[in-house]
């Protein structure tokens, strides 16, 4: 027999992940790897257990879904994440997209179709059901492909951190990032301070006029 397919449940309620575990363990080919309320204890259980799938909510005490999702494909991106979230808006799944999701669905799918998404990232797959699709997915999709993906990042620094630079460059408050890319003020602030580091610039002034000479940002 194939070994089981390893799923960790991250939901602030602790009913919905008793329901969903009290569901998937009756399933031959599925177990539980654990089951926690936040994104901080998602990344924790992540790099200890190494499950295959992990079920994630988005709004949670602390730091969201999409946030840990970031984290933890930085960390291994054979982790698979499917986002499982009342959150259905343009933004969150374009957010969700961005942070390396493997699927997202709302938390009104039926059974059935939570099994299946489960066995199909785990297969490789990306999976979205018709509801995300309709609403951006493919739009969205097609605006990612048709950018250029083969950029040198300056100086090692990260995508993620070249995406806080380019912010940051027009202007844009540790809040304004933060909620424009979906992560805590706390961690643009610490993107921040390593790109300052790796560029060799003491502050933001600088890192504006690195931006501009750079062709990063322009003054048009």
């Amino acid at each position: 027999m194939s070994e089981k397919i390893k799923v960790l449940l991250v939901d602030d309620h602790k009913l919905i992940r008793d329901g969903l575990s009290s569901m998937l363990q009756k399933l031959p080919d599925i177990t539980i790897a654990g089951s926690v309320s936040s994104g901080e204890e998602a990344i924790n259980e992540s790099r200890k257990n190494r499950p295959d799938v992990i079920l994630m909510d988005i709004l949670m005490g602390g730091m969201n879904g999409i946030e840990a999702t970031r984290w933890i494909k930085e960390f291994d991106p054979a982790i698979k994440v499917l986002l499982v979230t009342k959150e259905v808006s343009k933004e969150y799944v374009s957010a969700g997209i961005k942070s390396g999701v493997d699927g997202y669905l709302p938390k009104d799918i039926t059974s059935e179709t939570l099994i299946e998404a489960i066995r199909s990232v785990y297969s490789g797959n990306k999976y979205f059901n018709d509801a995300i699709m309709k609403l951006v997915f493919e739009d969205f999709y097609t605006q990612e492909k048709a950018k250029p993906n083969v950029k040198k990042l300056p100086n090692e620094l990260t995508n993620r951190e070249y995406e806080v630079l380019c912010w940051a460059a027009s202007g844009k408050t540790n809040k304004e990032v933060a909620e424009g890319l979906f992560i805590s003020v706390k961690t643009v602030e610490t993107h921040k301070t390593k790109i300052l580091e790796k560029l060799g610039l003491r502050n933001t002034s600088e890192l504006v006029k690195y931006a501009i000479s750079n062709n990063i940002i322009s003054l048009d």
